[in-house]
């Protein structure tokens, strides 16, 4: 939690937050919602703009197909109902970056609702409604700035006018900022599994408002809510609703009333400063659009879309613990992604021990990635790779400190494990004469120790073998010195 200088002056075991969650997140579409202009990200202002998303006198709106399907497979993966007909509404407000002084929007009739997100609560599983899911079309953007001579300025760029979002409402279900910070991870989870968006928050692919009140523990009747908005992180979410919620409990204390109003968030104090009141919706004035027909989404085309949900990552993880003998913690780092799971999914089809493969991916690859700042996409080491340096271990072929060594190599180098492991070749000694022949010279040279253990000290094994090890240069083949080791040591 962001530091205050403010201590709270009400225990929490006095009041109880009950915080919902507005997440607007972009569609992957190549054209906006309504028209046919881009929505690449990055390119100069207001070069991605046309009569409709700029609301010209005349111009019509037509319906982007895709941005539907991506809205119906989003609302199928969140558990929704998907409603056969549902309607396109005005929502009417004047701000600089919306040139037609009202939003595209859908109101009292969503294209889906009453779905819900499982997450771990602080007591158990807990599930958190969706109350609904909605299309709708985003507005421009406001550029802030100042000259040094001539005071502010704000610029606006349309680019972004029109570009297909969905907003998915929670119910007040979340108890706290822990709470919140969970349901955001899990759904933007769900979302990229989905591939209907990439989330991306520093490019506002993925925005949340969260409304926020507090009430005496036992009451049910809601307190006065805030909203807070343009929040640009998870983290900072979380940091938000903590410092609001200690905020509204001293303004209670204090003997004062909660103003129900939207709020911003400084990230840098680490505080939120009121930014208007709050609205309500009749203050929008919602009536159906009229140049849009309802949207009918009938059972075949249902259907059709459902074809392209993927299995989503709590089910795909259950299937990897069963599938394949993982841990539940290694199942959820293999498909924390949906690219990820797919190439373990890969890899795990050819090797000899697919489990080898989990373990070395998270023990050795991505701690690797992680002190490098790389993704998985980014490895030098392939799957494959990854696949082959199992396989290796599996048949005895190479030990495990010679598969850290090789994958060592293979990232100050860049290079595969495929590569690395053809030019240096490193061989296991697995000759029993050989291995005798070390075992002997370290139990010759080390008699306290075997003293020790044939008086009882069986711990003092370990020793020996991390000796021979060190003589072999790594190179004994371990299972094979354990196995000679202890009948030198038992006296066989």
């Amino acid at each position: 939690m962001a530091t205050t200088p403010e201590t709270p002056v009400a225990s929490r075991t006095k009041y109880e937050p009950v915080i919902g969650l507005e997440v607007h997140v972009q569609l992957l579409t190549t054209t906006k919602i309504f028209c046919g202009c881009s929505t690449r990200f990055g390119d100069p202002p207001n070069t991605h703009v046309c009569p409709v998303c700029l609301g010209l006198p005349g111009a019509l709106p037509v319906l982007n197909e895709k941005a539907v399907e991506f809205a119906v497979l989003a609302g199928m993966a969140l558990n929704c109902r998907i409603n056969q007909r549902s309607i396109f509404a005005r929502k009417n407000y004047f701000y600089p970056d919306l040139p037609k002084g009202y939003q595209i929007s859908q109101y009292d009739k969503p294209i889906a609702e009453h779905g819900y997100i499982e997450i771990e609560g602080a007591s158990g599983p807990k599930r958190i409604g969706i109350t609904r899911l909605h299309m709708e079309e985003d507005a421009g953007k406001s550029l802030h700035d100042g000259l040094p001579d001539s005071g502010d300025w704000t610029s606006i760029d349309l680019n972004r006018t029109g570009t297909p979002l969905i907003e998915i409402v929670s119910e007040p279900d979340i108890a706290t900022p822990d709470e919140a910070y969970e349901y955001l991870t899990k759904l933007k989870e769900i979302i990229l599994y989905t591939g209907v968006s990439d989330c991306n928050m520093e490019e506002g692919s993925l925005r949340c408002d969260a409304n926020v009140s507090i009430r005496p523990v036992g009451q049910k009747k809601f307190g006065t809510k805030t909203e807070i908005k343009n929040v640009n992180s998870f983290r900072f979410i979380r940091e938000a609703l903590e410092y609001e919620i200690d905020r509204q409990e001293r303004v209670l204390e204090s003997g004062g009333r909660i103003t129900q109003e939207t709020r911003l968030y400084n990230a840098a104090e680490g505080k939120t400063y009121s930014m208007r009141s709050k609205e309500e919706a009749h203050d929008y004035r919602y009536f159906p659009e009229p140049d849009l027909l309802p949207l009918v989404v009938d059972e075949k085309w249902r259907a059709q879309i459902a074809t392209n949900l993927p299995e989503l990552p709590e089910a795909r993880r259950a299937r990897f613990v069963e599938q394949y003998g993982l841990t539940k913690g290694d199942a959820y780092t293999l498909t924390v992604s949906r690219s990820r799971a797919d190439q373990f999914e890969e890899a795990a089809s050819t090797a000899k021990n697919p489990k080898r493969v989990a373990n070395l991916v998270n023990s050795e690859l991505l701690g690797r990635l992680k002190a490098k700042g790389l993704d998985l996409e980014q490895s030098p080491i392939s799957m494959k790779g990854v696949v082959m340096s199992a396989d290796l271990v599996e048949s005895g072929a190479i030990s495990g400190k010679q598969l850290k060594e090789l994958y060592d190599i293979a990232f100050d180098r860049g290079e595969d494990f495929a590569v690395v492991y053809e030019r240096e070749k490193p061989q296991q000694i697995t000759d029993t004469a050989a291995i005798e022949k070390i075992i002997d010279e370290v139990i010759a040279a080390n008699p306290k120790q075997l003293e020790q253990y044939r008086g009882g000290k069986k711990t003092v094994a370990g020793f020996f073998v991390g000796q021979i090890m060190r003589a072999s240069k790594g190179q004994a083949n371990p299972a094979l010195v354990n196995e000679l080791l202890n009948k030198k040591l038992e006296g066989e």
